[in-house]
């Protein structure tokens, strides 16, 4: 809120109200339910909000978008909100799927490169609520018109507005590429589309990453299956595309802190898991169930970043990666990462990192898409 010189209050209600308008131009939800999803406590308060902030009903605004309407009530036949997500060009649309298929743990996610789509389970929070709603939610590419079209199911809807915000920042749809090439694109010529692959909850993302350390991408997602398949919650969804290899019909969520704090030990080894990432992914479940880390966009990045190295079995390097792609935080760096001391060419140095650290001030405040870029020469990455 403070970065665009407003209150929190004002973010909030402007956020409420762009979701709203969203729901009301590309789904046929009647009103009633168009402000409680976006998170009004009642109609009334909801209409003299959006009077207020654009001068007409919303009803109105329903009577315009009728014909847009009708494709949306065909496409929702499947009890799923359809709703539309535009980002600015370039975008390299099949870079961005085939980091997410590298890694695919079956059960939980599924990505179609040749329909551009990702598809994936998902339990979320509501906000002010404590207890998750469980779904599955699909993004569909639509490079021709800079659009990605969201499936989100019905009984996501609780948690919608934190849902497109997740959205949006797993798939980095609200990078500025102008700006970032405007500092990159020397250094890194040929890589204008590329952004940074996010995720839909940070915890996952942190036990995948610790789950990959010092491991290949193959061997780290063999490793978080058999997690998923232990452990993970099993969940009813009509997706088709979502039916796993290993786990017959049914789809399953990643695992909870709290199922994960309590897994046994001598189970996470017949796995493959070393004590060493036992103990650094139990600590993490730990620090999350007790409010100590959170690992969400907008967290306070050094804090989390000294947290999570307190942590065993955390170093600099998991704790960037999970800033780079949990937190969003655009300047992330892990100058200890040697794929990335092989891409910048300092691997023969006496002090790699110290090199690595060095030439990466110049890509300052976009250090992240800088190690894209960089990983990018050796594909496919960490």
């Amino acid at each position: 809120a403070a970065h665009w010189g407003v209150s929190p209050s004002q973010y909030w209600q402007t956020r409420r109200l762009l979701i709203a308008k969203q729901l009301l131009t590309d789904t046929p939800l009647p009103v009633a339910q168009v402000a409680g999803l976006s998170g009004f406590a009642s109609v009334r308060r909801f209409n003299d909000a959006f009077v207020g902030h654009y001068r007409l009903q919303p009803t109105a605004l329903r009577k315009q978008a009728s014909a847009k309407l009708a494709h949306a009530t065909h496409e929702a036949g499947d009890a799923a909100l359809v709703l539309r997500a535009a980002y600015r060009p370039p975008y390299d649309v099949q870079a961005m799927l085939q980091f997410f298929a590298t890694r695919q743990i079956d059960g939980v996610e599924h990505i179609d490169l040749a329909q551009r789509t990702l598809t994936r389970t998902l339990s979320i929070a509501p906000g002010g609520s404590r207890v998750p709603v469980q779904g599955w939610v699909q993004a569909r590419f639509e490079p021709d018109t800079c659009n990605v079209t969201l499936r989100i199911s019905s009984n996501l809807g609780p948690a919608l507005p934190t849902v497109l915000a997740r959205l949006r920042a797993w798939l980095d749809l609200d990078a500025d590429p102008q700006a970032i090439n405007a500092l990159l694109l020397a250094d890194f010529p040929g890589t204008e589309g590329l952004r940074v692959p996010g995720t839909l909850d940070g915890f996952e993302l942190a036990v995948r990453a610790v789950l990959g350390q010092q491991i290949t991408v193959a061997a780290a997602r063999t490793l978080g299956t058999r997690l998923v398949a232990r452990y993970g919650e099993t969940i009813a969804t009509p997706r088709e595309a979502l039916l796993p290899t290993l786990l017959a019909s049914t789809n399953r969520l990643f695992p909870t802190a709290t199922t994960l704090v309590a897994a046994d030990p001598d189970v996470l080894g017949q796995m493959g898991i070393v004590k060493q990432r036992q103990k650094a992914i139990q600590a993490l479940a730990y620090a999350v169930l007790q409010g100590q880390l959170s690992l969400h966009p907008g967290a306070d990045v050094p804090a989390t970043l000294a947290a999570l190295q307190a942590l065993p079995g955390i170093g600099p390097w998991t704790a960037h990666y999970i800033a780079l792609r949990a937190l969003r935080w655009p300047d992330a760096f892990p100058a200890g990462d040697v794929a990335l001391h092989k891409a910048l060419g300092v691997q023969d140095q006496p002090h790699p990192a110290q090199a690595a650290e060095a030439a990466s001030q110049r890509w300052r405040p976009w250090r992240s898409y800088a190690v894209l870029r960089a990983w990018a020469r050796l594909s496919p990455g960490p």
